[in-house]
């Protein structure tokens, strides 16, 4: 999910250059990559990258032009924009060191267990093991060389090139991951070489049409790229422009609505806990801060209509950007409409009201608050994107917070996704958007098979700007912030407000509705809250407060 931007401006001004000893936790600094000219039989010139270990051993990946024309992966560069992502989350704890992440490898991961002393070991053995598949007896140094950095990407000197049958020999053998991750620990540490190096192994190994991984690989590749060239805003800002006409990506949403349960956790459990809230209240005012198409509010209208003492007067404020105008085809207008015409189906007394502005700059007077109406504030997946104090000393995310708790609300609905990349410095960030994005990108796979169009579609539009956001960018330009609960607690707690228990009616909901997706999607009951799970992972949660 996207908000537009206006307040943002900053760009990317360098690398985020990691301490050492942070780095080597990971044990990626025995991963070296030399770029090595070397002369084939016909006596031209190529290039070479070696993978050096911990007692000096090298292999070496030698290239030819001869196969130049081998395939590349399928480039997202030129089409990967979106409106918003499936669901668009310092958090406390890192997922590295959090209990409630999976101890397990099911995502092939090597990072998301339950100790940070066992994930370094196991990191560490995980990348040990790529650079035994990267060595052999027949290793060899030969003079080196060097790459050339330019402005529009990288690329081997003009008199290099490269033995693509070698390498293809050798690509089966790789941990995908594992070569994302020591790709990431170059372009942390400004490597331009080994990065450059590392990244054309790469390109034989992602592919938008793949496994899960790989696709998701594709995207976080476009990251890396855009960071190492410090291209990162600018392709960020070309994307937000470049988005699909709104009727094709109403579609794409769409699809991802049907195959994933992302937003309809987010409906339905504020729906159940709002319907609690209200149930006497002759007077309802809901303030959504990512009103979008409108209808999440359907469902409570209908529901509202049906209660013994008879239906509520409801207004609905609804807060919107110019990005929810674009996928909606037109102004917030046409929610209003289409609500209006709900209402009058249901015999319900509605009032519409429009802010059609960024979150970031709704004030008080904004939401016309009256005397005598009970005050319900939704926020769905939406904080994350408010700047923080980390960003500027405007802290949009908490006086928000503390804006709504100054309209004494009867009830404030939070989803967020549970991940952590809010102040995380770069290569931690990294590890932490490969984990949590490899779990949602196993489950869109369980809808869709891998090479349909529209799938593809779907994540191109749908979720892969945010990630690249979250790789290329920094400062305020970097907007997709996530944090954990437990930091959202402690937002909300000093804003004044105290947690709302949810009932087993609101778990029940959601349970009943996770019964039309994958057995491995569940929900979990936790420090008064509902965790959205992908098999062992959280994904998302659902709080209430007041």
């Amino acid at each position: 999910m996207q908000t537009s931007q206006k307040h943002r401006s900053a760009g990317i001004h360098g690398f985020y250059h990691k301490p050492v000893q942070e780095i080597d936790q990971y044990g990626l600094s025995h991963v070296q990559i030399l770029e090595n000219n070397m002369y084939s039989d016909g006596g031209s010139q190529g290039a070479a990258i070696s993978f050096q270990t911990e007692q000096g051993e090298f292999f070496t990946l030698e290239s030819s032009s001869a196969n130049a024309g081998f395939a590349n992966y399928d480039s997202p560069a030129a089409s990967v924009s979106s409106n918003r992502s499936p669901f668009s989350p310092q958090g406390s704890h890192s997922c590295i060191s959090d209990p409630h992440h999976s101890p397990d490898t099911i995502y092939g991961s090597p990072f998301s267990g339950s100790s940070s002393a066992e994930e370094d070991n196991i990191l560490r053995q995980k990348l040990r093991e790529l650079e035994i598949s990267l060595l052999g007896p027949e290793s060899d140094i030969t003079d080196s060389g060097s790459f050339c950095f330019v402005s529009g990407g990288y690329q081997a000197e003009s008199s290099a090139s490269w033995d693509w049958n070698r390498m293809m020999e050798m690509i089966p053998r790789l941990d995908l991951k594992q070569v994302l991750l020591a790709c990431a620990d170059a372009v942390s540490n400004a490597d331009i070489q080994r990065a450059a190096g590392l990244m054309h192994v790469l390109d034989q190994m992602v592919s938008v049409s793949g496994e899960p991984i790989q696709r998701l690989g594709a995207y976080m590749l476009e990251g890396l790229r855009a960071r190492l060239e410090l291209s990162g805003s600018k392709i960020y800002r070309a994307l937000k422009c470049d988005a699909p006409i709104s009727s094709d990506l109403m579609t794409y949403m769409g699809i991802l609505y049907q195959i994933c349960p992302y937003w309809k956790f987010a409906y339905t459990s504020a729906n159940a806990v709002i319907q609690e809230a209200v149930e006497y209240e002759p007077r309802i005012h809901i303030i959504d801060f990512q009103i979008a198409q409108g209808s999440q509010w359907i469902v409570l209208m209908q529901m509202l209509a049906c209660r013994p003492c008879g239906p509520p007067v409801i207004r609905i404020t609804g807060v919107d950007d110019s990005q929810s105008a674009h996928a909606r085809g037109g102004g917030l207008d046409i929610v209003g409409q289409r609500l209006s015409k709900v209402a009058e189906l249901c015999n319900v007394p509605f009032e519409f009201h429009d802010v059609a502005m960024d979150g970031c700059e709704v004030q008080l007077e904004h939401l016309r608050v009256q005397a005598g109406e009970a005050v319900v504030v939704n926020f769905p997946y939406v904080l994350h994107h408010m700047p923080d104090e980390s960003v500027n000393t405007w802290n949009h995310r908490d006086r928000l917070i503390r804006m709504v708790k100054s309209l004494s609300p009867r009830i404030v609905t939070l989803i967020e996704q549970e991940s952590n990349t809010n102040t995380k410095p770069f290569f931690p960030r990294f590890i932490e958007t490969l984990d949590y994005y490899t779990a949602m990108f196993e489950s869109i796979d369980v809808g869709l098979p891998k090479d349909d169009k529209q799938r593809i579609n779907a994540e191109q539009h749908c979720v892969a700007r945010d990630i690249v956001n979250m790789i290329a960018c920094e400062e305020a330009e970097r907007v997709e912030r996530h944090e954990l609960l437990a930091k959202w607690r402690s937002r909300f707690t000093m804003a004044g407000f105290n947690q709302y228990p949810l009932s087993s009616s609101v778990t029940t909901a959601v349970r009943d509705m996770l019964k039309e997706y994958d057995r491995n999607y569940n929900v979990q009951e936790r420090d008064s809250a509902l965790y959205l799970r992908w098999r062992h992972r959280d994904m998302a949660t659902s709080s209430a407060w007041r």
